[in-house]
């Protein structure tokens, strides 16, 4: 008896010395925006460790007592050590971070249509700042899209430098590209959309891939490119950007901010000049266009009562661009004597929001582009204009604090004219393509409990030639904690006929369109799968983010380039079609001054069309590796030294090719890599350079026939014994090998 006393009174005393040997630390994690959420705050050498809640406050109980070392980290947010003294009573602590040098983003609006945390959010986005542009820079968002993995700014054509973006390996016409939320870019524009919008006004770009039918509609069946411009309240006063390249490239970039009683407004100008023939392969024609831009973007935010929304931007875009023959000039425009493709585009867009004076959550968006495009491809004239209104509403309801609902209506009208017989009558009478395009749609959010959530949407799309189009979409979220979250989705999309003569394959004055039978509306069925892994250490943060995905189209719209070389022939596939793969996205923020962000991806790309003898043949997608991937790297030096290293690398891809090519089918694998020095000044100013394209790779034989760009000995069979024709169109890379930039930055803030 004695014994067991004993032996509780000594167990009693080692209870209470433990329990006074250890305290408990609280605090909050805040940035220079609020409160950081999820941020990992782990005690050094131990297995303590705890996450900060939806305002950034954290507590950590049972720390030894003594000097510990507290490792902080967040996703877009650059790691932190502190010392703290552990005792019987802490201060709270107030812990910052900075934003890293990738500027990474947590808050997303693509997806949902509404503003949520990345890590809430139950559409896996991918988010992009001019922070990380700055890394590598360019003259217009469209090369700057390339640093984003599986994401590919393709070049079509190697005379006039015009190109797409492929998401997944699928084309561009599956891309919707978005301006603030607005189907802004679309259509003829597609190929110009991305290029003259400032990348001042830039706040970030949200990448959705996979479907997105449900909530915007026909195009976005491979994915979702969302430029969101700047807030004018939060801009900075004054910001520039102006960098030339050893190649006589000269980009200027600014904007200016200003308040006019209850308004702000952020005025925005981009101009992009370049004027030097270059012809590094010998081949007479120029291996870069010539181009002559200027851009001009506006944007009003109101100050209105209860923190209501209200905005509107408008942009005008011209530029003059050619690309040719090395003595081309303005006076052998639409001739056959000198070949030369030369485009003037005039662009107008109109971007406004407004949320409804009503205590429920309403809003109303609405946009105009007109486009007007005066071209020649050689003796080819191309001259079209588009006009594109869209309007929208949309019902915010929050039915409970775990349960939303997103009710709209949708109206969007397209008058689309040229002069080739896509929009002619039979007898060859002008015929402009008037295209109503009307849709509701819903979705329900359902946060089912602090680890699931659950979104449905539906859309019902009318169109006058193809009758009403069903969309729906299903998307789950499933996150057991901080460090894992795994997201499904499924759903279907649909594009409706669309005029193909904005190819610009076809109009390089080498091929015919040839629209082989009335095109039905393509359909789709699409699934994709992600999962994001978040490892704090003490020595790294990693994330980690898996995406697989798959989609099965119906009726897919195809330009069969094979067939003729003279022609791209576009009929419905008679079979199927298949986009699947996996891509895996990794950033890993060092304690020391070092950042890296790697992904690659996996594709398989491909048609299964019916040949006249009931066959099922495999035909590989053009422009679509099966392999590829980027890289980022940032190491500072110091506070105002930094280097950084980025580029891209492609596996080989299918190219168009003519009967009986000697050029290869596929492309080599190729690495584009870009190095860059910066140096940062108290007083805002930014001095950078560096190299691009380090590995100075370049493309081989780009243009079948240069030195008959008319075709006009094409029938020698004792010089041309295959027949071959002019065509540009064998295209991967841009023909820009190494060269040298420098250029100077200054951001004003008060």
């Amino acid at each position: 008896m004695k014994n067991t006393l004993l032996f509780l009174l000594l167990f009693a005393v080692s209870l209470s010395l433990s329990a006074q040997s250890t305290g408990s630390l609280s605090g909050q994690v805040l940035s220079k925006d609020g409160a950081i959420v999820n941020a990992s705050i782990k005690v050094s050498g131990s297995t303590l460790g705890t996450i900060s809640d939806v305002d950034g406050n954290f507590t950590l109980k049972s720390v030894p007592f003594g000097n510990k070392t507290l490792v902080i980290s967040a996703v877009g947010y650059q790691a932190r050590k502190i010392n703290v003294q552990i005792a019987e009573k802490n201060k709270p602590l107030h812990i910052h971070l900075e934003n890293d040098n990738f500027g990474l983003s947590e808050v997303v609006v693509t997806g949902t249509m509404k503003e949520v945390s990345r890590s809430d959010s139950p559409i896996p986005v991918e988010i992009i700042t001019p922070q990380l542009f700055r890394k590598n820079p360019t003259p217009s968002l469209f090369d700057a899209i390339g640093m984003v993995n599986g994401v590919q700014p393709q070049l079509n054509c190697n005379v006039c430098n015009t190109g797409d973006i492929h998401i997944n390996g699928m084309e561009g016409p599956y891309t919707m590209i978005l301006i603030d939320g607005m189907p802004i870019v679309s259509a003829l524009s597609t190929v110009y959309g991305l290029s003259g919008i400032p990348n001042s006004m830039v706040e970030r770009i949200e990448v959705v891939k996979g479907p997105a039918s449900s909530l915007y509609g026909s195009e976005a069946m491979g994915g979702i490119i969302n430029v969101i411009t700047k807030n004018p309240n939060k801009a900075p006063v004054l910001t520039t950007d102006i960098f030339s390249t050893t190649w006589g490239e000269v980009s200027a970039d600014a904007a200016i901010k200003w308040k006019a009683n209850k308004s702000t407004s952020l005025l925005g100008l981009n101009y992009y000049n370049f004027q030097n023939k270059i012809d590094k392969n010998k081949d007479n024609f120029t291996d870069m266009t010539l181009q002559d831009r200027i851009s001009i973007f506006n944007k009003w935010s109101f100050d209105r009562k209860d923190n209501k929304q209200a905005s509107i931007a408008a942009r005008y875009v011209y530029e003059d661009r050619w690309g040719g023959e090395m003595n081309w000039n303005k006076s052998y425009r639409g001739s056959d004597q000198v070949y030369g493709e030369s485009i003037y585009t005039n662009r107008a867009e109109l971007i406004g929001l407004y949320q409804l004076p009503t205590r429920e959550k309403i809003f109303t968006q609405y946009s105009y582009n007109w486009h007007k495009q005066d071209s020649w491809y050689g003796d080819t004239q191309y001259d079209a204009t588009q006009h594109v209104g869209f309007l929208q509403g949309y019902w915010d309801k929050d039915l409970s604090k775990k349960h939303s609902l997103l009710l709209g209506a949708s109206f969007r009208y397209t008058e689309y004219n040229d002069n080739t017989p896509g929009t002619a009558n039979e007898d060859g009478t002008d015929k402009p393509a008037k295209t109503p395009l009307p849709g509701v749609f819903i979705q329900d959010e359902w946060k089912l409990n602090d680890k699931n959530t659950l979104l449905t949407g539906y859309r019902y799309d009318y169109d006058k030639y193809h009758g009403g189009i069903h969309s729906p979409r299903l998307a789950y979220k499933y996150s057991p904690n901080h460090h894992h979250t795994f997201r499904g989705s499924f759903g279907t999309g649909f594009r409706v006929v669309n005029l193909f003569t904005e190819d610009h394959a076809a109009l390089t004055g080498a091929r015919e369109v040839v629209i082989q039978e009335e095109l039905n509306p393509e359909r789709s069925i699409n699934a994709n799968l992600n999962y994001v892994l978040k490892v704090p250490t003490e020595n790294v943060f990693m994330g980690f983010d898996f995406t697989g995905f798959y989609s099965y189209f119906s009726n897919k719209i195809v330009g069969d380039f094979d067939t003729d070389p003279n022609k791209i022939i576009y009929q419905n596939l008679n079979g199927h079609a298949i986009t699947r793969g996996i891509s895996l996205n990794t950033d890993f923020a060092f304690t020391f001054p070092l950042k890296l962000m790697v992904g690659v991806s996996y594709m398989d790309v491909f048609q299964k069309k019916e040949e006249d003898d009931g066959a099922m043949v495999k035909v590989r997608q053009l422009h679509a590796p099966k392999w590829s991937g980027t890289f980022v790297g940032s190491y500072t030096f110091t506070k105002s030294w930094s280097v950084d290293l980025t580029g891209n690398w492609y596996g080989p891809m299918r190219l168009p090719i003519l009967p009986d090519d000697f050029r290869p089918e596929y492309s080599p694998l190729f690495m584009l890599a870009n190095i860059q020095v910066n140096k940062k000044f108290k007083n805002g100013v930014e001095v950078y350079g560096g190299l691009k394209n380090l590995l100075n790779f370049v493309p081989k034989n780009p243009i079948m026939r240069p030195f008959d760009p008319f075709d006009n000995h094409v029938d020698d069979p004792i010089n041309n014994p295959y027949g071959y024709t002019f065509d540009p169109s064998y295209n991967y890379s841009s023909l820009q090998g190494i060269r040298g930039f420098l250029g100077v930055r200054y951001n004003l803030f008060r």
